[in-house]
């Protein structure tokens, strides 16, 4: 018997089932599903500072499970001293095992470390059923020790979905266990 994360399972079980009956789909195909987690982060001092790149990657691979990659400049900007090709960034794409199991972590054990924690808020949906989540601190992980960061800095977390709407997406969201703010 392989091991199946906790929300995988759930998503199979009582998701499906529950959204079907809230939008009546004639096919199980055409209920959303979660395809993939982005974890980013901007290093702006990174122009000035080398290593902030290599903390900002460390970091992300700790948080997440997955080795983070660095992000590249696509243009010069002279105003802030960037060339082409700099790094100024980290990002991880979680797809399958991973994607559940961090999910799982960021609702049940992250986020409500979150000094005065009401929920998320409902207004990051694109139009497209993909939702963005900004963290202000990487401390509420408990992946990070505390005493072992140089800065505090905050990170995007992308819900890309296979919904059409913002309102199953949602919902998806909502069944997963993502404490959306009450209205």
């Amino acid at each position: 018997m392989s091991y199946i994360p906790r929300l995988k399972q759930e998503y199979k079980e009582r998701v499906i089932k529950a959204l079907t009956d809230e939008f009546g789909y004639k096919n199980v195909m055409q209920v959303p599903k979660l395809q993939k987690i982005v974890v980013s982060r901007g290093v702006g001092a990174a122009v000035s500072d080398k290593k902030l790149i290599d903390h900002a990657v460390d970091e992300l691979t700790n948080i997440t499970g997955q080795k983070a990659v660095a992000t590249l400049s696509k243009k010069d900007v002279a105003t802030f001293k960037l060339r082409k090709g700099m790094p100024i960034g980290a990002k991880v794409t979680l797809r399958g095992e991973r994607m559940y199991e961090f999910l799982d972590r960021l609702i049940t054990s992250a986020l409500p470390r979150v000094r005065d924690f009401q929920g998320v808020r409902a207004t990051g949906f694109d139009g497209r059923g993909n939702y963005n989540l900004g963290v202000q601190e990487q401390i509420i992980f408990p992946e990070i020790n505390i005493d072992r960061i140089n800065r505090i800095n905050g990170m995007d977390i992308t819900f890309v979905t296979s919904a059409e709407t913002d309102k199953e997406a949602k919902s998806l969201l909502t069944e997963l266990g993502v404490p959306f703010k009450k209205n």
